[in-house]
């Protein structure tokens, strides 16, 4: 019965219940290229505080995620939590994402696969994915 509150509790101090979850995917999408790089943790990093994460937990969040995205095997076990929360923290997360795969200056085949398969997972439009890749793109001009 504690252990319900301990819960409760831990998403109030993370400031988000699908933040595990959001960080699993980014941290998937960044190893994908097989090159998981501390310029891409940083991406990451970022997009959690911007959907509301709290600084001093940020690492522990980051530790836990990269257990559990280790364990699994596939991303609906990520997106399933996500696919739910607000179009604005979605954003935040397809940005996000197309920085991570354009933090090394390219995006290979798989990682163009990711993100078409993720608009759909995420039920986001096209065009608004295709918007935030152009302003992405722009951003390393």
């Amino acid at each position: 019965m504690f252990n319900i509150f301990k819960k409760e509790e831990e998403k109030k101090e993370n400031g988000h219940p699908s933040l595990i979850s959001v960080t699993c995917l980014l941290i998937h999408s960044a190893k994908i290229d097989e090159n998981y790089t501390d310029k891409e943790k940083k991406i990451i990093k970022k997009a959690l505080i911007e959907m509301g994460a709290k600084v001093n937990v940020i690492d522990k969040i980051m530790e836990e995620a990269e257990e559990k995205e280790k364990d699994s095997n596939q991303i609906l076990d990520f997106t399933r939590e996500i696919k739910n929360i607000i179009e604005e923290d979605k954003k935040i997360i397809i940005e996000a994402l197309w920085d991570i795969i354009y933090s090394d200056d390219d995006a290979d085949m798989y990682e163009t696969n990711l993100m078409r398969r993720l608009s759909g997972l995420l039920y986001l439009d096209a065009k608004v994915v295709g918007d935030i890749k152009e302003k992405v793109r722009q951003k390393k001009s």
